[in-house]
């Protein structure tokens, strides 16, 4: 357990973890938290790893949540650039949560950021209503129309780069580097494992070749570059119940920027579209179309947004089978094969995303 510690010398009692840079961000939280110098002890739940919620006792009135994660230094500060400079440019700052402190672990090694707890309703994609998907979907259009040709786009390109047509060129090329080198002398594999790496290499092959052809669809339909948010998985998409003039209604909120970057629209859609089962997808797209037609924005056929789609998860792949295959050239890690087979399913299973005529 840790005692916090105000200037005022209340204290309130938080229990401690292995986690670190958590005495710093005790010692923020003591002055961020209201008086409780008598008030139970902050309570500590662990959502995932790095993350956890802190409810707090409010002298007996309520309760105030919060939710303190984890980031490499790097991460934060993409963060905060976001939640803090971009989000508020674009007119859009109440639109994720507030971050209410952050706090550096002594050796910058890691940062811990608090944020206000907005809850866990988030979209259900096996049940979806589209009187929740609807104001989701107003959200994501709004963030792409605002930040197409806005001046955020250039500082968020150099900070958070790009997911467009160089992060596709790029990803493809790095994961057959590596993927070639996974052979002896530098890995020891075995038949099924070499076997396996020839059949990945012959999807990155086969992209290779086609690059042509999606980069000048995604450079002649993909729209102008514009803030993305990078990882659009239902799981980061909040509703928050409200009444406004006596009728209740729903607005959505934002989390976890920590992929934003810039680049076309399809690479946010189809992240967000591949969580739906395929007969909800052109529903959904459909709110989207009519939701950015409101500011000029016509978007391609069904079958060019399904090569762009399949085209954005391809990179994603290939992104995908880098990191394993390097901590198999450099540490012989055990698990980097059972990651690349599981690339491998995702390659197989694809199917287009939206159904054609």
């Amino acid at each position: 357990m840790i005692t916090l510690r105000r200037r005022t010398d209340s204290r309130r009692t938080i229990p401690g973890t292995a986690e670190p840079g958590w005495s710093e961000l005790c010692d923020v939280l003591g002055h961020v938290l209201p008086d409780g110098a008598h008030d139970p002890p902050i309570e500590l739940e662990r959502l995932k790893s790095r993350v956890y919620r802190l409810r707090v006792p409010a002298n007996g009135n309520g309760s105030l949540s919060f939710v303190a994660k984890r980031y490499d230094p790097w991460l934060a500060r993409r963060n905060e650039l976001v939640l803090q400079k971009w989000l508020p440019a674009l007119g859009l700052d109440d639109r994720a949560p507030r971050l209410v402190a952050a706090a550096a672990e002594r050796h910058g090694k890691t940062v811990w950021h608090v944020y206000e707890d907005l809850g866990e309703t988030a979209l259900d994609p096996t049940r979806p209503d589209p009187q929740h998907v609807g104001p989701v979907v107003d959200l994501i259009a709004e963030l792409h129309m605002r930040g197409a040709g806005d001046a955020v786009v250039p500082e968020c390109r150099h900070f958070c780069g790009s997911l467009g047509a160089s992060f596709v060129v790029a990803n493809i090329r790095d994961a057959i580097v590596v993927l070639e080198a996974l052979a002896p002398p530098q890995v020891q594999a075995t038949a099924e494992q070499g076997e396996l790496r020839g059949r990945l290499l012959a999807h990155l092959y086969r992209l290779r070749d086609d690059l042509p052809h999606r980069v000048a669809l995604l450079e002649s339909l993909g729209g102008p570059d514009t803030v993305l948010h990078g990882d659009l998985w239902t799981t980061n998409t909040l509703l928050c119940h409200s009444v406004n003039g006596g009728r209740p209604g729903v607005t959505s909120r934002l989390i976890d920027w920590d992929h934003a970057a810039v680049g076309p629209i399809s690479y946010d859609l189809s992240t967000f579209l591949f969580r739906f089962a395929k007969s909800d997808r052109p529903w959904i797209l459909d709110l989207y179309r009519r939701a950015v037609a409101r500011d000029g924005w016509q978007l391609p056929t069904t079958h060019d947004l399904n090569t762009l789609f399949e085209t954005a998860e391809y990179a994603r792949y290939a992104n995908r089978i880098i990191w394993p295959a390097v901590a198999l050239l450099k540490d012989g890690t055990t698990w980097g094969f059972d990651q690349l087979a599981e690339v491998e399913r995702w390659f197989n299973a694809l199917e287009p995303a939206l159904p054609e005529p």
